[in-house]
């Protein structure tokens, strides 16, 4: 493998777990937001701060549910590219 390929794999895989880190976080922002425009739209309340808090606490919450896994998930790709960094350069 040149070391233009294992460059563009790296790139592909750190692409792919910032994509794994953020899609549940923009999930539960998607479906707060779903829930929240519904009963704006129900109750003709168009409160604009009505969108934003029920999104920060959903985010906030979502993220202290989620921080073990997502930091697994972290740790995980950092410890791949430590070691194929090292195999890479010769180091083992």
């Amino acid at each position: 493998m040149t070391r233009t390929d294992l460059a563009l794999d790296i790139l592909q895989q750190a692409l792919l777990v910032a994509l794994q880190l953020s899609i549940p976080i923009l999930l539960v922002m998607l479906v707060v937001g779903i829930v929240v425009s519904l009963i704006q739209a129900l109750t003709h309340l168009q409160d604009p701060t009505l969108t934003f808090v029920p999104k920060i606490l959903a985010v906030a919450m979502a993220m202290l549910l989620l921080m073990p896994l997502l930091l697994g998930w972290a740790t995980d790709f950092t410890r791949e590219m430590i070691q194929a960094s090292s195999t890479a350069l010769g180091g083992g």
